[in-house]
């Protein structure tokens, strides 16, 4: 009978102590208990955020994109300061001549689009007429008096939907004055950023203290130079997809081609979604305005540049250090998209890769406190905590 003896013998050999079944159970429960509350409280936490951006949205949008602008800015601003400007003056400079390049970007498509709008017009009324006739031909015989009643229920529901579409003039001309204050902002914000700039980390390293600046200036520093890695990149990809697919168009004689460029060079700036987007656009364009034929080999420009840019550009220009998994890139869009519609599918992408720059920072500082893992090899057992002391589970003694 001296069985629980030699097994509480052995138990102490081996430098471990047995707890009984149901002390397990409850350490585990309690285990899981303290991580759900933790779960809850940092799920309520994003809820307050989220319902604060909401409500700030009108001053975070313009600082974000503010930023954003920074970055592009930032080069040519310390270049003419490292020539002898001052920093006001260079950052009036940048400012201005990006203002001026967006001034002759619209400039250079409102044309485009007045001029071909009234033949793409008659084009796409062809088509209709191309696919009425196509629906009354076999094998689908769709009869006249069928395509009036659908003709007829659309101008009847556009008829009774004629106050909200007045309405939607009225929000139309109030969002483009909201649009035109919001990019005053965010050049004046800019110009603040580009003049400043400089100035503002040592500003909150003194803010934060020695101890909480360190860190707050060193995440800062990443931050920016992954932002503006990001968005450079962006920009020089997008530039090449706009110069080949816009080529393609002009050479195959596609309506809006200019237009379109612009767009994909837009649309580049929203990974996955965005050229998705803007190939259909072109794709269609092309069909109404070209035909068929000329239609699939759009498509098969666009599906050729995209895989240039997806197994080569990409790869080859963007930092490893910015490298998201597609996965996350399509959830950050779509919730982006879903939440603040097209300003969030932009903003998306880099407020992921800034959040994944905080991410491993505190890794690193998590590392450097608890050191590398010591080897399975080195391990003394009789140096591991017992159970009573918060470590692992004991063995049950079954």
């Amino acid at each position: 009978m001296s069985g629980p003896t030699e097994e509480t013998s052995g138990a102490q050999k081996n430098g471990t102590s047995w707890r009984d079944r149901g002390d397990v159970i409850g350490s585990g429960i309690l285990w899981l208990a303290k991580w759900s509350l933790a779960i809850v409280a940092i799920a309520a936490g994003a809820w307050v955020l989220g319902f604060l951006t909401a409500r700030l949205w009108v001053v975070i949008l313009p600082v974000a994109l503010a930023i954003v602008v920074a970055t592009i800015l930032w080069p040519p601003t310390r270049w003419l300061t490292s020539h002898g400007f001052r920093p006001a003056a260079a950052a009036s400079v940048t400012v201005l001549g990006f203002l001026a390049l967006l001034a002759g970007v619209i400039a250079l498509i409102v044309p485009s689009v007045a001029d071909q709008s009234p033949e793409l017009a008659d084009k796409a009324t062809a088509g209709v007429n191309q696919v009425r006739e196509w629906l009354q031909g076999p094998p689908l015989r769709v009869r006249d008096e069928q395509l009036d009643s659908a003709v007829d229920a659309i101008v009847q529901r556009l008829q009774s939907s004629s106050e909200q579409i007045a309405s939607g003039v009225f929000t139309g001309v109030s969002t483009a004055t909201s649009a035109l204050i919001t990019l005053f902002l965010v050049l004046v914000l800019a110009f603040f950023f580009v003049k400043d700039g400089p100035r503002f980390l040592p500003w909150m390293h003194q803010v934060f203290g020695n101890r909480s600046g360190r860190h707050v200036e060193a995440v800062l520093e990443r931050v920016w130079a992954t932002l503006g890695g990001f968005i450079r990149t962006q920009a020089l990809v997008s530039l090449i997809d706009a110069v080949f697919i816009g080529a393609g168009l002009f050479i195959l004689g596609v309506p809006l081609a200019m237009v379109l460029s612009v767009i994909t060079f837009i649309g580049g700036f929203i990974p996955m979604v965005g050229a998705f987007v803007a190939g259909a656009l072109a794709v269609l364009v092309a069909l109404v305005g070209n035909g068929l034929t000329t239609a699939l080999i759009v498509l098969g420009i666009i599906i050729a540049v995209q895989q240039l840019e997806g197994n080569v550009l990409q790869p080859v220009l963007q930092s490893r250090s910015m490298k998201l998994h597609a996965v996350i890139v399509l959830l950050a869009v779509t919730a982006g998209g879903s939440l603040y519609g097209i300003t969030g599918a932009f903003l998306a992408v880099p407020v992921v890769a800034i959040i994944a720059v905080v991410i491993r920072y505190i890794g690193e500082q998590i590392d450097a406190v608890s050191g590398p893992p010591p080897d399975s090899d080195d391990v003394d057992v009789s140096d591991e905590p017992s159970p009573e002391s918060g470590g692992d589970l004991a063995p049950s003694a079954e």
